[in-house]
């Protein structure tokens, strides 16, 4: 692999979320979880067309970026996660776009109640090898601001 494409990200970077208008959350970078994670409450699945879907809400009520948006995606995928406490739950996973360091990448996100954790986005390595990134945890917010982020 080529260091010189590489990108160095810190432990905590800003991330957009432009499908959903979300700009600027914190996410934990966490090289020990394999998937993302997304922080989402009132989660309910229901059937459009045949398709399994999923309705929520992300967010807590009392983030700052909590906008009240009440967001239908359909169902990506539904499988079983071992959270870092060692409880093994089935999520619902949904595709969405991220704007991370300057450019735009399909991610998924399984769908998870984060409210007791301190980031409500958890970035994984599956997303990671994406870059390739290498994680570097003395930093935070190396990304820089998305030039179209309305925040």
């Amino acid at each position: 692999m080529n260091s010189s494409k590489q990108k160095i990200v810190g432990r905590v970077e800003r991330v957009d979320l432009p499908e959903w208008k979300f700009y600027g959350l914190d996410a934990k970078i966490d090289t020990g979880a394999y998937t993302s994670s997304l922080h989402c409450h009132n989660l309910e699945t229901f059937t459009k067309d045949g398709k399994d879907w999923v309705r929520f809400y992300l967010l807590d009520p009392d983030h700052e970026a909590y906008n009240e948006q009440k967001l239908e995606m359909p169902i990506h995928d539904q499988r079983e996660v071992k959270s870092s406490n060692g409880e093994v739950s089935l999520r619902y996973f949904v595709q969405t776009r991220l704007h991370f360091f300057d450019n735009e990448y399909l991610i998924e996100f399984s769908l998870a109640d984060r409210s007791a954790m301190k980031y409500p986005l958890l970035i994984g390595r599956k997303f990671l090898q994406k870059g390739p990134f290498v994680v570097d945890v003395t930093k935070v917010k190396l990304s820089p601001k998305n030039p179209g982020n309305p925040n």
